[in-house]
């Protein structure tokens, strides 16, 4: 999909893995099933694709993730074999929206032709006037897109990759609603693939105690921390 960050890698904010020993799913039915599961829950604005990252260099053997996309947010979920046994990790990151010296280029040049072309029609004044207006205009919407009910120009800016980060570091408003969707949709996909690694062990008859946490300090320092399942499982 335009836009949804396929392969950029963002700065995960949080980590947790589960190994479970002596045990074998297949990944591909493991995947269409947090897929399905987060279809019938509509979460708004997701997109939901295969990505393969090599193991190691660039003739390394590569292993497929599962990406969920909404805005800059992805979850990174992989499940396979490890030895005799089997892993189901889930990363949350957030890929940041950094303006770079050719998109501010990009707009320039078309700023510049779209001032010269309505000089060369309309004259100085009447374009001067037509201009400003225009530019008024443009904020306006800009910056109220949502409000507006325009969420489609608002999700096609987010996804454009040169106005994209101009876009959301200079006009889009941050609002209550866009910090509560972003929690809701960290914790439902969170919940979801915690509550499938639960289900397709608990086919086999095997009870997951503990899944392994971790969140990152000063960078790429990080701190484990177990959440016990059988105090506070997940549910779907």
């Amino acid at each position: 999909m335009f836009g949804s960050y396929k392969k950029e890698n963002g700065e995960v904010m949080d980590h947790w893995y589960t190994l479970v020993p002596g045990f074998n799913t297949s990944t591909k039915e493991f995947y269409e099933a947090v897929e399905g599961e987060l279809k019938e829950r509509q979460v708004p604005g997701l997109d939901i694709f295969h990505v393969d990252f090599t193991e190691g260099g660039l003739l390394a053997s590569k292993r497929e993730y599962l990406r969920m996309n909404r805005e800059r947010l992805i979850f990174d979920i992989c499940a396979a074999p490890f030895g005799t046994g089997f892993f189901f990790s889930c990363r949350f990151a957030e890929i940041p929206a950094v303006i770079r010296l050719w998109q501010l280029l990009v707009v320039l040049v078309a700023a510049l032709m779209t001032v010269a072309l309505v000089f060369r029609y309309l004259g100085l004044i009447l374009g001067a006037v037509v201009l400003l207006a225009g530019f008024v205009f443009l904020i306006y919407i800009l910056r109220n897109a949502v409000a507006m009910g325009l969420k489609d120009l608002d999700a096609t800016l987010i996804r454009s990759p040169v106005l994209g980060p101009i876009y959301e570091n200079w006009f889009r408003r941050e609002t209550y609603y866009r910090q509560d969707t972003r929690l809701m949709y960290r914790d439902t996909v969170n919940d979801v693939v915690k509550a499938k690694v639960e289900e397709v062990t608990g086919a086999k008859g095997i009870r997951l105690i503990t899944f392994n946490e971790y969140s990152p300090i000063l960078g790429e320092l990080y701190k484990s921390t177990t959440v016990d399942l059988s105090q506070n499982p997940p549910t779907v």
